[in-house]
């Protein structure tokens, strides 16, 4: 296995991205751009190994450890999660994924924000080792600054007039205000709230499930380029990864963590937008909800987080910004049931890694994932049980009903 560091392409590809970065940075920095493409996102191993012991020493040891027949875990690593974690990124390690990368963020202008850079957002350090490694910012990367204050404002995709109406006068009051608003790109809720973001001559932020250089949802391209010009478009997952509903999940923990406070302004029952919520209650983020009326299947979850969750009700600018203030004194009280259904991340990211035309091996799965080949072989067993995987031969597709 060639070493991603001493690597000839991707090093050129990293000096062409960063030419003026000194040898040490550059490493630092390629190392970090490294371990985007290798890890999933919210992975613990990884964050508290590149903590301990830096971005470029971790990727040295997990590089030997791959290596290596009886690799050791690094102090204060537990031995079966470092076994694991080696097992799942053994598929990705290698210089052609981090080289592609580099090349995407270079034609994009794509930046590498650090956590050593005075313009990362300390509040996702709260986020303890599933914190990112690193974030690809496409825009300005000033719009993160601490200095600045923040509101998420998430929702429903296939959100109500009434619900968009409603996102879009609390973002433009906010953004007259100084308030950056924070949102997830996508259509309904997230939208409106960036456009009238962007209306207000104000800054947004919008968190990406895909790779920032990449346009998702199609339809928001002009949209998501007016954020770019505005304020920032970001993901913690590497140049030209793909959105999956696994990184969808996962990304709702940065979206959460940025924000003083999180609002949802329309959610059904299942809505994907109460995992934000369940991730702002579980960092202590004061959590708001608009309601709407009783009869309306897209304020159902919001109707719940009001009524189980010590959600605060939200009606205008003024509620939103006194949510905000109550910073660490808010509870957020996550109730005694989970805000929505527990999902198996192995099962999901497998599930995600299929298609349903072609057929692909294990071990092509196990790249695409990010899973161990052994777990991949079990959760297909399970899929195929299921009925929502099928087989032939060594390779599978998504079974034709799903």
């Amino acid at each position: 296995m060639n070493s991603i560091l001493s690597d000839d392409s991707v090093r050129g590809a990293a000096e062409r991205l960063w030419p003026e970065a000194g040898r040490a940075e550059l490493g630092d920095l390629i190392a970090r751009a490294a371990w985007t493409s290798i890890v999933e996102p919210s992975d613990g191993v990884a964050g508290a190994v590149t903590q301990m012991l830096g971005a470029r020493a971790a990727l040295e040891e997990a590089e030997h450890a791959v290596a290596t027949a009886r690799p050791s875990p690094p102090a204060g690593i537990d031995a079966p999660a470092w076994h694991q974690a080696l097992a799942r990124w053994r598929p990705r390690f290698g210089p052609d994924r981090v080289t592609d990368a580099l090349r995407a963020a270079h034609r994009k202008s794509l930046i590498l924000l650090t956590p050593d850079d005075q313009r990362w957002p300390e509040q996702l350090n709260d986020l303890g080792p599933h914190a990112p490694i690193a974030l690809w910012v496409h825009g300005d990367p000033g719009t993160l600054s601490q200095r600045r204050s923040f509101l998420s404002i998430v929702g429903a995709r296939a959100a109500s007039p009434y619900g968009e109406q409603v996102a879009g006068e609390l973002a433009d009051d906010l953004s007259r205000s100084g308030v950056v608003v924070v949102s997830g790109g996508a259509y309904g809720i997230d939208g409106a709230a960036h456009r009238a973001a962007i209306r207000a001559d104000g800054a947004t932020i919008a968190v990406m499930a895909g790779g920032a250089d990449r346009v998702y949802p199609a339809g928001h391209a002009y949209l998501l380029q007016r954020i770019v010009e505005t304020g920032a478009v970001i993901s913690e997952v590497a140049p030209g990864a793909a959105p999956t509903k696994f990184r969808f999940l996962r990304r709702n923990r940065l979206i959460a963590a940025l924000g003083a406070a999180t609002v949802v302004v329309e959610a059904a029952q299942r809505s994907g937008s109460l995992s934000t919520a369940g991730a702002a209650a579980e960092l202590g983020r004061p959590l708001g909800a608009v309601p709407g009326s009783v009869l309306s299947t897209t304020s159902a979850g919001c109707h719940r987080l009001l009524r189980e969750y010590d959600a605060v009700c939200v009606t205008c600018g003024d509620d939103a910004r006194e949510l905000m203030a109550l910073g660490g004194e808010h509870p957020g009280g996550a109730g005694d049931r989970p805000l929505a259904a527990p999902v198996d991340p192995v099962t999901l990211r497998v599930r995600d890694a299929l298609g349903t035309r072609a057929w692909r091996s294990v071990d092509d799965i196990a790249r695409s994932s990010g899973v161990a080949p052994t777990e991949v072989t079990a959760a297909l067993g399970l899929l195929g049980l299921e009925g929502a995987a099928e087989q032939d031969g060594g390779r599978w597709r998504l079974g034709r009903g799903s």
